[in-house]
């Protein structure tokens, strides 16, 4: 098997059936050379200066990290926010939500030499699982060539379907996603998933963010992550998905909040 690929200009209905099916898909050449490039030039001085922070036995040695993107990357926004992922995500979350919002973003560098990394699910943070109900989905930007040699992600295709959440999967049951810089690969929150080995000699940067449903805790907290102004400065519907809104009338409510009554 191999994860199904689109055009950014392919129809959302076909995108969506290969993502119900497979739990992952990945849209080519969907951010122009120009904004990608200015990503990874924004997220540079971070990876250098605090890449090393998050490294551990899961996250790996030879891998960099960083959070509080929109604090390091004004063109991320361009990313988090694009309207084709906006579409994809309202169809698979607002049927359980009122609105959603970015649960995690992570500027992620393989470097040569890293080893794969554990196969995982992203919605693991939540203590339960309700069955037919996606908490969240993941978008992958690749910010560099995803390759087979330089770590492109392991995915399990069809995973998120598996009726025994406890099934262990390996690396023998996954499938690379190879792609170019600029593509995006999709994949939901309940696929098992992770990070490949870098075998070649230059690194791998990829931006890596979930939308998780509004009424969940946020795995990442803007509020405190992002300076208040530099949040201020986005756009409404970025200030919104960094969870600058209320879900319905009395979650999340201030005194102030328009919405309330």
């Amino acid at each position: 098997m191999t994860v199904q690929s689109f055009a950014a200009t392919d129809d959302v209905a076909e995108i969506l059936a290969a993502f119900r099916r497979d739990g992952a898909v990945v849209i080519r050449d969907l951010a122009p050379p120009a904004l990608v490039d200015a990503v990874a030039a924004e997220l540079r001085p971070a990876f250098d200066s605090e890449g090393t922070r998050s490294q551990s036995d899961f996250n790996g040695y030879k891998t960099l990290r960083v959070s509080a993107i929109l604090a390091h990357s004004r063109h991320s926004a361009d990313l988090i926010a694009h309207p084709r992922i906006m579409a994809i995500a309202d169809a698979i979350l607002l049927p359980h939500c009122i609105n959603y919002r970015i649960g995690s973003c992570t500027g992620i560098e393989i470097l040569p030499g890293e080893e794969p990394q554990r196969l995982h699910r992203d919605d693991g943070i939540y203590p339960i699982r309700m069955p037919g109900m996606e908490w969240q989905i993941s978008s992958n930007w690749a910010l560099d060539d995803f390759t087979l040699e330089n770590g492109g992600t392991h995915v399990v295709l069809g995973s998120h379907l598996w009726k025994d959440v406890n099934r262990p999967p390996t690396h023998a049951d996954s499938v690379q996603a190879t792609m170019s810089r600029g593509s995006v690969l999709l994949y939901m929150g309940s696929l098992w998933h992770g990070g490949g080995a870098n075998r070649s000699n230059r690194p791998r940067m990829g931006l890596v963010n979930t939308y998780s449903l509004g009424w969940l805790r946020q795995e990442e907290n803007h509020y405190l992550a992002i300076p208040r102004e530099i949040a201020d400065g986005y756009p409404e519907n970025v200030r919104r998905l960094m969870g600058y809104q209320g879900h319905g009338r009395l979650l999340g409510w201030w005194p102030d909040n328009p919405d309330r009554y």
